[in-house]
Formats: structure tokens, C-alpha cells, sequence
């Protein structure tokens, strides 16, 4: 009888950190946190400029971040930690986040969706390049979900600048490629991870907000600094840190799998908060969307 106790509670915290429950509650973070921020980067660019806002905001919550992790004794990364962390911040939140900011001032959100949806196939082409290409249920399920995003756009305006198209593709490009270049690299261990990747982002994208004459705002408008600080702390900390963890103990088309949920949820969230219109292309695509994330992860689950 004494060793019921003991077993219970040796078995609770483990099944805390268990990835059968921490990959749904990550998954769960990005599909809602990362589907909002859409909106927070649109309040947010009403007073500060692309790059700078990408730079302040991952210079906070780098900074906080992994003050808290010294202070807490977590050691500091390694050299090579440090470069890997420089190179996968760098495509992931430098190229990716900064060309996303910078092509909202510039493209319809529908462009934007479908774009930043083209990630997931980038993705798996980089993957299988080295040799991870996605079994067969998964690349139905990744091109369910790619003509989702097209229905839900349909009746969206794609009236937009070439250069912001071209930006948010490279975006899209660089993401995935640092998404599958870093599940073979030593990188910082758990939350020191984000916190490097997104102190050496930050330093690039304050440098070039600053060499191509950005400047930021003296008089900001309350929604926007407080839509900073929201992409800083939920957009930033929380989410970036549920992707690197997923990234880590699923499969690519699981981790990239948000690209596809985050246009619905943008919408919604637009309905809720800006007085957006939700048409019957916009029901339609969140329907097909949410059928092809369905079959991505039932795919998962057979093997």
C-alpha cells in the first residue's frame, strides 16, 4: 500500500511535461495567440514603423526574458548556441516577423493570409531536401489547407503592392527554412532558446529600422503601444516559445500547421474587435482550413 503514494507522485509532474499534453496546449497558443496578432500588428504600425516595432518588441521581451532566466541560475548559452541562436533568429524572426510587419503597410490582409499560409508547403519542401518529406495524409492535409486560405480570400480585396507580395513570400521562405534548419542544430535548452533567438533578431532589426531612417514615434497612441506590449508578452514570449517547443517534438507539419489556423482566427478576431464583415467565402475557407489541420493531425496520430 505504501507504494501508491509514491508512484502518484512521481507520475503527476511527469505527466505535466508529458508532449502528449503540451503539444495540444502549445498548438492551442499559436492558433489563437499568433491568429490575433495580425490584428496587434495592425494597431500597433498606426504609430511605430515596421522594423522598429519588430525591434522594440523583441528587445523587451528578450530582455525580460532572459534577465528571468539568470536570475532563476539557468545557465547562459554556448558559443555555438549563440550563433545557432543568431542564424535561426535571424530567418525566424528577423526575416520572417520584420518582413511580415513591413508588408502590412503595403498589401491587403488577404494577400497577407495567403502568403504567410505558402509557409507549411516551404516547409516541407525544405524538409525534404533533408529527406523528412511528409507522408502521404500529411500533404493532403497541407494542400487542404493552402486552398482553405484561397476560398477564405476570395472575397477579400488582393489589390497590393509587388513589393509587399514579394516580402511577405521571402517571409514565408525564411521562416520555414530556419524552422527545419534549426531541428538539427545545438540550440539553447528550452526558454533560453527564445529568449537568445529574439535578443540577436532585435539588434538586426533595430539596425536596419535605423539605417533606413525609421525613427520612433515621440507621441504614440495608446492602442499601439499597448498593442506592442501585447505582441511582446503573449505574441513574443508565450507563442514563440510554444512554436520553438513543438518545432522540437513534432513533425513539420504539425509545427507549421498554425500558418493555416491563423486566418480564420484573424478574421474572427477582426469581427470581434475591428467591425470586420464575415462573409460566406470566409465561412467556407475556415471550414476547409480546419478540415485540413484535422487530417494533418490524424495523420500524426495513425503512425
Amino acid at each position: 500500500m505504501s507504494d501508491t503514494p509514491a508512484s502518484v507522485a512521481v507520475e503527476t509532474p511527469r505527466s505535466l511535461t508529458d508532449p502528449r499534453f503540451l503539444i495540444p496546449l502549445s498548438l492551442f497558443a499559436l492558433y489563437v495567440i499568433w491568429g490575433s496578432t495580425y490584428l496587434g500588428i495592425r494597431f500597433a504600425l498606426e504609430s511605430y514603423p515596421p522594423f522598429l516595432l519588430a525591434g522594440v518588441r523583441f528587445l523587451g521581451a528578450g530582455v525580460a526574458l532572459y534577465g528571468f532566466l539568470r536570475w532563476r541560475g539557468m545557465a547562459p548559452p554556448t558559443p555555438l548556441q549563440w550563433r545557432n541562436a543568431a542564424i535561426t533568429g535571424l530567418l525566424l524572426l528577423g526575416m520572417g516577423n520584420g518582413l511580415v510587419c513591413f508588408a502590412e503597410e503595403r498589401v491587403s490582409s488577404g494577400i497577407a493570409a495567403v502568403a504567410v499560409a505558402s509557409m507549411p508547403l516551404f516547409a516541407a519542401l525544405f524538409s525534404g531536401l533533408y529527406g523528412e518529406w511528409p507522408h502521404r495524409r500529411e500533404s493532403i492535409g497541407l494542400a487542404i489547407g493552402f486552398a482553405g486560405v484561397i476560398v477564405l480570400n476570395l472575397g477579400s480585396s488582393l489589390a497590393g503592392s509587388s513589393l509587399g507580395a514579394a516580402a511577405l513570400l521571402v517571409a514565408a521562405a525564411a521562416w520555414a527554412f530556419g524552422s527545419v534548419w534549426s531541428r538539427r542544430q545545438t540550440m539553447p535548452p528550452g526558454p533560453m532558446n527564445t529568449a537568445a533567438q529574439m535578443l540577436c533578431a532585435s539588434v538586426a532589426l533595430l539596425v536596419v529600422g535605423f539605417a533606413s531612417g525609421e525613427h520612433l514615434p515621440a507621441h504614440p497612441t495608446t492602442r499601439a503601444t499597448l498593442a506592442v506590449v501585447y505582441l511582446a508578452v503573449f505574441g513574443s514570449i508565450i507563442a514563440f516559445s510554444a512554436f520553438l517547443y513543438v518545432l522540437r517534438h513534432a513533425r513539420p507539419a504539425v509545427a507549421t500547421s498554425y500558418a493555416y489556423v491563423n486566418p480564420p482566427v484573424a478574421v474572427l478576431f477582426g469581427v470581434l474587435l475591428a467591425g470586420e464583415k464575415v462573409g460566406p467565402f470566409d465561412l467556407a475557407g475556415m471550414a476547409i482550413i480546419l478540415a485540413g489541420v484535422a487530417v494533418i493531425t490524424l495523420a500524426k496520430q495513425k503512425r
